[in-house]
């Protein structure tokens, strides 16, 4: 092995590797970081660019992308409340709360350190767990992924904002609209007759409309000359400090491990780990109350988790020929073209070139914190430019991303008729993170369900017999009884102390 890996390095050490992995990764973070560009996006526009490289350059620029879009995602979820990607969705919930209690800065800093550790650490498994950890999930079936969906539903509980109903309302909402288009079964459901919704709403059209449009909707009446942030008088107290950083140190070791372990499962990726990370943190933390106003332990809980979920996502494609989520697929597309064949014999086959790009995998990563606190000092700046300016480019920028999708103004009037509903219910207290995790886990949820009722010949048997499934069902009912139990006790104890 060590001999194969001595190989790789040669393979890897050269100056157009270095080149491109640090211009793909600048660029990802940027594409990242506009609300409707997402990393998908841009992985699929440099597709075809590769095809002229060498595997393991071409392969290296669309890891670039990929991880500079995971992490450019949470800035923009930091700084205007909007997630640039899925897997930043999460990020909002401390984040932004935390760039208006004037903490913009070190949010980002968090976002960034735990998005380095994580993905190091992801990297890291991805070299040398791999095969161990895909023979783990060779051993989840249709119950066990619609446990594991289940329970990411379950996480509802934990960012309803204390109303669990109005939780349940807004994921019932998001499992709704994810049911627009055509079933596995061939059944056209609420299309309306409209060929355009026969293969449902794209996730980057809901995220652009429940986001991005809503944000600008919903502060239409915001004065226009708002106090601006002098960036020359941010001194040294507004960075992230180091005791800061320790203080969520065990947040960032559950986070890591947390997407490590979801991100090897196919399916799965970066939102669902981020959600999961998230809660348990809150579970956990002595600070819980702070949470969803400003906590930097969730900041890091969520981009420890999405970030490490980017490499362990790669291990069910490399050695099971299985995508782990869109980015790994549009991957082994890529690895086909170059004549590397995903599955078992890669590493023994081409040992040296898969080598070589876990290992500029791991390069990325590192770099990316470099990148980042160079780029950090300029995407603070955004807290200075008044919303009267900011909230025109960020509308254009999300209607051109509609748009762009697939090229029709369809969507772009889907992404209106969504951004009008978040309206509505920011208007009703009812919080839009749970929507989008229905969105993420509706289908998820529907098909392995369906596909567990036709190995069991319609029999629920399937879920208990399985003793992973059984797992995660039983968190998950924990995950929604506990609140409902909290609540319980409390108006207990009130009404005994009025007695």
């Amino acid at each position: 092995m060590f001999e194969i890996i001595g190989q790789s390095f040669i393979q890897l050490a050269t100056l157009e590797n270095f080149l491109l992995m640090n211009f793909s990764l600048f660029f990802g973070i940027i594409v990242g970081a506009i609300p409707g560009l997402t990393g998908m996006l841009a992985i699929t526009l440099f597709l075809p660019l590769t095809f002229g490289l060498t595997p393991v350059s071409g392969l290296l620029v669309l890891l670039g992308l990929y991880v500079g879009g995971v992490y450019g995602g949470s800035i923009t979820a930091i700084l205007i409340n909007t997630p640039g990607a899925p897997a930043g969705a999460a990020t909002i919930l401390d984040g932004y709360p935390a760039a208006q209690n004037g903490k913009a800065k070190k949010a980002l800093d968090m976002a960034l350190y735990a998005s380095c550790i994580g993905g190091v650490v992801s990297a890291i498994m991805l070299l040398f767990l791999s095969p161990q950890i895909a023979k783990l999930s060779l051993k989840f079936g249709p119950s066990e992924y619609f446990a594991i969906s289940f329970f990411g539903m379950s996480i509802i509980s934990s960012i309803s904002g204390g109303n669990l109903l109005k939780g349940i309302i807004s994921g019932s909402l998001g499992i709704l609209i994810s049911c627009i288009g055509v079933d596995a079964a061939g059944v056209s459901r609420f299309t309306f007759d409209n060929y355009r919704l026969l293969s449902g709403i794209p996730l980057v059209v809901t995220l652009i409309g429940l986001f991005a449009l809503a944000e600008v909707l919903i502060n239409k009446n915001r004065k226009l000359d708002i106090k601006k942030i002098d960036s020359n008088k941010i001194k040294q107290e507004e960075k992230l400090l180091m005791s800061e950083l320790l203080e969520s140190k065990n947040v960032i070791i559950r986070g890591t491990l947390i997407g490590n372990i979801i991100g090897a499962i196919p399916g799965t990726g970066g939102a669902i780990a981020s959600y999961i990370s998230y809660s348990q943190a809150k579970r956990f933390s002595k600070r819980r109350d702070e949470y969803g106003k400003g906590c930097l332990e969730g900041v890091a809980a969520t981009e420890s988790a999405n970030n490490a979920a980017t490499g362990t996502a790669l291990i069910p494609l490399l050695t099971l020929g299985i995508p782990g989520d869109a980015a790994a697929a549009i991957m082994m597309g890529a690895l086909m073209v170059h004549g590397m064949t995903p599955g078992p014999r890669l590493f023994t086959e081409q040992g040296p070139q898969i080598y070589a790009i876990i290992i500029g995998f791991t390069i990325i990563n590192i770099l990316m914190l470099f990148q980042g606190k160079i780029l950090i000092k300029l995407f603070t700046k955004l807290s200075t430019i008044s919303y009267a300016m900011l909230a025109p480019v960020i509308a254009a920028l999300c209607l051109a991303g509609s748009f762009a999708v697939n090229n029709t103004i369809f969507y772009l009037y889907l992404a209106l008729v969504i951004a009008i509903i978040a309206l509505v219910m920011h208007n009703l207290d009812i919080p839009r993170s749970p929507m989008l995790l229905g969105l993420v886990l509706g289908p998820l949820i529907e098909n392995n369900f369906r596909r567990s009722m036709a190995i069991s010949d319609n029999t629920f048997s399937i879920f208990y017999e399985r003793p992973i499934s059984l797992v995660f069902l039983i968190l998950a009912g924990i995950s929604f009884l506990t609140p409902v139990i909290k609540q319980s006790i409390h108006l207990l104890k009130k009404r005994f102390v009025n007695e």
